[in-house]
């Protein structure tokens, strides 16, 4: 089973005590007893050993069946998005979206979602929030089909405020090494297969704060017809988890690359996996943007250019695929509730200057 651990920060001098520095012992133990439920949910076969242990540990074993697995290793966080959790006062959804950014960016060469770490850094340990935290993780885990292996909340006393929090994680994977995806795999006439996003995930809230908060004045509890709830509600929309999704297609259809939609926008994510030589078009009319995104343009009168560099606006992971497999790749991501459409097609360069083109205005 996983591991879960508190470890408070180090007081110095004589006759000082964790409490008089700010540090609660008893509040992370509490902690820690809180989220054993959700922990234990968030497994798989291969963990061995029990939660509170040093390290969590994953019966390698398993990856016999490869004839030569390539681990592959990622790690992020979800940025200024935790503001707006904090304010809102809800905690588990955050854990939703720190999942997705890491399984997701390993889903990307291919590799199964294996096991992720989390770390919790707080102000002040409030037992049942840090539990929320780490339900919404080990939530996020099952969805993507990997363990919570371990963690560690750390309490920081005078460096970050009292309600204030931060999260990160890290995670593993596996690849078989001959079915590594990625730009080597592309040809000129592939598709490009895009699917929805849930909404903002987890980029651009710096912007989206500036512009709602500074600049509109807007208020987190406004109720936003276009949503239809608040303003708040929305924007914790938890990140969609496109990696159980993206490994069905690579079992069941020919897959050339994948690129997640995150930090930087579609045609700078995608390009990373656009080899030398070829190009990608990608049309805005395929698809509506959903009204998040007007809103954060309308609102700080913020130019096209400057929305798509920083958002994903409503396409959150891309698979690049042969023409002859479009159908079954389409036809696989509807029976899994993944709403997704051809957006365009890798062509040769030619006389263009970037790796990726976004042609034409979003359909209304």
């Amino acid at each position: 089973m996983p591991t879960e651990s508190f470890e408070p920060a180090q007081s110095a001098g004589t006759g000082a005590s964790y409490a008089a520095a700010g540090v609660d012992i008893e509040a992370g133990d509490r902690a820690v007893d809180l989220m054993k439920e959700w922990v234990k949910k968030a497994t798989r076969p291969e963990v061995v050993g029990g939660l509170g242990g040093f390290a969590g540990l994953f019966d390698a074993s398993a990856l016999k069946r490869y004839e030569r697995p390539l681990l592959a290793s990622a790690t992020d966080g979800v940025g200024t998005k935790v503001d707006i959790a904090r304010k809102m006062g809800v905690y588990d959804s955050i854990g939703h979206d720190l999942v997705g950014m890491v399984v997701d960016d390993l889903v990307v060469c291919g590799a199964e979602p294996l096991f992720m770490t989390d770390y919790i850094c707080v102000g002040k340990v409030y037992p049942e929030r840090v539990a929320a935290i780490v339900k919404g993780i080990a939530e996020g885990c099952v969805l993507a089909g990997c363990a919570l292996v371990g963690g560690e909340t750390a309490e920081h006393p005078g460096l970050l405020g009292v309600d204030e929090f931060d999260v990160a994680g890290a995670g593993t994977g596996v690849v078989e090494a001959d079915r590594v995806l990625g730009a080597d795999r592309i040809r000129a006439g592939d598709a490009v297969i895009a699917m929805a996003s849930s909404g903002l995930h987890s980029n651009g809230y710096s912007l989206v704060r500036h512009v709602l908060f500074d600049r509109a004045g807007l208020a987190l509890d406004r109720e936003i017809p276009e949503f239809g709830r608040t303003l708040g509600e929305e924007l914790l929309e938890p990140t969609k988890i496109y990696s159980l999704d993206c490994l069905a297609l690579t079992r069941t259809a020919e897959v050339h690359a994948f690129s997640h939609i995150t930090g930087g926008g579609l045609a700078n994510n995608l390009a990373r996996v656009i080899p030398d030589g070829l190009h990608a078009t990608v049309d805005r009319a395929t698809w509506t943007p959903g009204a998040v995104f007007d809103l954060v343009g309308t609102a700080g009168s913020v130019e096209r250019r400057e929305l798509e560099k920083t958002l994903n606006m409503g396409v959150g992971m891309i698979a690049v695929v042969p023409q002859e497999s479009v159908d079954v790749t389409l036809n696989v991501l509807a029976d899994r509730g993944v709403d997704a459409w051809v957006g365009g097609e890798i062509v040769e360069r030619g006389d263009h200057a970037e790796a990726v083109t976004l042609t034409g205005d979003y359909a209304s």
